[in-house]
């Protein structure tokens, strides 16, 4: 639920936003698979929140889903994710209210550590890696000189030194799963790039695949994947259990079930039914009528309850012959639209209709559509979406200055979900 609420409207029977509603609704199916099996332990990866202040209400519809857990006495460890953390990781983090309210059978994965927790069908050790900033394990003066690689090999060579030290407290019989909120170095990326608001740092695989471990489950990232082809330990990312944006326009959205004993872990990637996003792009700059062009490209699409976005490429001179309010009234079946004309020629810039702040929602979506209307910029585009990422992943101060300078040279068996 952590990713924001963007594509949604105001639902006018509850006077909520249409996509929290979204995320409830699939996080109720996960908790109702859990309550029929029923499941052992329910393993939360992070971001319950869009930020680390979310509204009382946002807070309720949360409590509300997992209140059920509680009722049925199944244990549940909810892990701290970057969305959850106040800035820089500072200043605690929002899913914490469940450990100060002493809710029977919830853990908060907050910090490092091993938690023994007593399920209906045997004993099962959690190790928690919360989301990590460069600030959480590292002083500033201890980084002042230093490349942003080496910065990255001593925050990991700390990180493997704490693991190391739970490791040693493990119960060889117990099995183990490693829960983290971490950046992998392997893993295959999606919107995350964009929405981490405390800035982390990436870490080996390596790390992680030990034979102690019985199963690595991991939160961040949203688009479902096995990092480790042997399986040996599964070390698996979900995904987000809903779509965000329309990088994750075709992915499958779920959670993870897992048979689990010690030495072996049986796990199947359960399909949830997430709200359908749909991109409709075409160019129009040779077509003699490009309204009817675009209204039978619209008409070959099951809009209807779906997220989508209209991209045309036309030429300036063809602004005239776009009638905006017929394309609203073709996209009207849509559960929200958004219309992005882009223009193909450059001797004459007027004002591309719809082009505004709701046509992009984020920094890089709205420098991508900058640059793709700039062929004149096309030779050093990719250099600069590359210096933009890097500078919206940098922690500190420090680090903004070395990517610009950078930039600038060039025992029984247990069932969990």
């Amino acid at each position: 639920m952590g990713s924001g609420f963007s594509h949604g409207k105001l639902n006018p029977e509850t006077g909520l936003n249409t996509r929290l509603e979204d995320f409830v609704n699939t996080l109720s199916k996960c908790i109702d698979r859990a309550l029929a099996e029923p499941v052992d332990l329910v393993l939360f990866g992070g971001d319950a929140f869009p930020d680390a202040t979310p509204p009382p209400y946002i807070q309720e519809k949360f409590a509300s889903q997992f209140r059920r857990l509680v009722d049925a006495q199944i244990p549940t460890v909810l892990l701290v994710g970057n969305h959850d953390q106040h800035s820089q990781g500072q200043g605690g983090a929002s899913l914490c209210i469940y450990r100060t309210l002493g809710v029977p059978g919830f853990i908060v994965g907050d910090r490092l550590t091993t938690h023994h927790i007593q399920t209906r069908n045997g004993p099962i050790q959690v190790i928690t890696i919360p989301w990590l900033t460069r600030s959480t394990l590292l002083a500033r003066p201890e980084t002042e000189g230093l490349s942003l690689a080496e910065v990255n090999e001593i925050l990991i060579e700390r990180l493997r030194t704490a693991l190391e030290g739970e490791i040693r407290r493990l119960d060889p019989k117990i099995p183990t799963v490693l829960l983290g909120h971490l950046m992998i170095d392997n893993a295959n990326l999606g919107a995350e790039r964009l929405l981490a608001v405390g800035k982390g740092f990436t870490m080996p695989l390596s790390l992680l695949t030990r034979p102690c471990f019985d199963y690595v489950a991991l939160g961040h990232v949203h688009r479902h994947q096995n990092l480790n082809k042997s399986n040996d330990p599964p070390v698996i990312y979900p995904g987000s259990i809903e779509r965000v944006d329309f990088g994750e326009e075709k992915e499958e959205k779920g959670y993870v079930k897992i048979d689990l004993q010690r030495g072996k872990a049986d796990w199947e990637f359960c399909p949830l039914p997430a709200r359908v996003f749909r991109t409709i792009k075409l160019d129009v700059s040779e077509a003699n009528d490009p309204q009817e062009k675009l209204i039978k490209a619209i008409a070959k699409h099951d809009i209807a309850e779906a997220v989508v976005r209209l991209i045309y490429q036309l030429r300036s001179e063809q602004i005239d012959q776009i009638d905006s309010a017929a394309l609203h009234r073709a996209l009207s079946q849509a559960h929200s639209y958004t219309i992005q004309p882009e223009l193909l020629s450059q001797l004459a810039r007027p004002r591309l209709p719809e082009l505004g702040a709701s046509s992009a929602t984020d920094p890089m979506e709205a420098l991508t559509t900058y640059l793709n209307n700039r062929p004149d910029l096309q030779d050093i585009s990719a250099p600069m979406l590359e210096a933009a990422q890097r500078l919206l992943s940098a922690d500190t101060e420090q680090d903004w200055l070395e990517v610009a300078t950078k930039t600038d040279s060039s025992q029984g068996q247990l069932r969990l979900l």
